[in-house]
């Protein structure tokens, strides 16, 4: 059976349903699966936990999901560009999960790997080691993590191949790779696709056998959160 879908729907048909779990990869807009994230926004399911380092900003990324009153539980490690988030989480309408940004990517690391937990020190004596058990390794305090697994898991890729593998490009690599093993259906999008045998094998970041689905992204603007720019001084005139 093919993997390669006509479109986004396409790829998410009979996997989404209420109040399932979402692993999504991306960096702020860095590298989102954003054809993907819209089909989710327009399939109308409610009631996500997303798992992603964070939920983009107003109107863009994973915030329009939140727009959509789609989501019921954020587990980040981060959230600040994101108004509407902060205002839904001060109103309790949504739950969050707050997770440091290195345990995150380990939470989902262990997830695909079939690891259910590891201990780590960071967090041990503030808010984050609450109520979770701890052990004492080498006379040092260690927190213990739960590993996440998600139900579909979804990401974006620069190169694939009709096989489901992926190539990243840059910094929109950052958690794609980890977000694609943790999911039980992971779904790809990539913006060029080629027939099996043409990508270099040791070029490949995720290897097929994590895909299983996989489309086109469309050709659209790739946005930026932040653009800082220097201000253009005029060269000096000597007199």
């Amino acid at each position: 059976m093919t993997k390669f879908k006509t479109g986004a729907d396409e790829a998410l048909h009979g996997v989404l349903q209420d109040g399932m779990t979402l692993a999504v990869g991306g960096f702020g807009l860095s590298g989102i699966p954003a054809d993907l994230i819209e089909a989710v926004r327009d399939s109308g399911v409610r009631d996500l936990t997303v798992v992603s380092n964070n939920m983009g900003v107003d109107g863009k990324g994973l915030g329009i999901l939140i727009e959509a009153g789609q989501v019921r539980k954020v587990i980040a490690s981060y959230v600040g560009e994101n108004r509407l988030f902060a205002e839904q989480y001060l109103a309790g309408v949504l739950e969050v999960e707050f997770t440091p940004q290195g345990t995150l990517a380990e939470r989902l690391r262990a997830g695909g790997a079939g690891i259910p937990a590891f201990y780590t020190k960071t967090g041990v004596g503030t808010l984050v080691a609450e109520g979770k058990p701890h052990e004492v390794f080498d006379g040092e305090t260690y927190v213990q993590e739960r590993a996440i697994r998600a139900d579909v898991a979804l990401v974006h890729a620069h190169t694939a191949d009709t096989d489901g593998n992926l190539i990243y490009r840059y910094t929109a690599r950052n958690f794609n790779p980890i977000v694609a093993t943790a999911g039980a259906v992971t779904v790809a999008e990539a913006e060029l696709i080629v027939e099996p045998g043409v990508l270099d094998p040791n070029h490949v970041a995720t290897p097929g056998v994590y895909v299983q689905r996989l489309i086109e992204a469309s050709d659209r603007i790739k946005d930026i959160e932040q653009r800082t720019v220097r201000p253009c001084l005029k060269a000096a005139v000597s007199v």
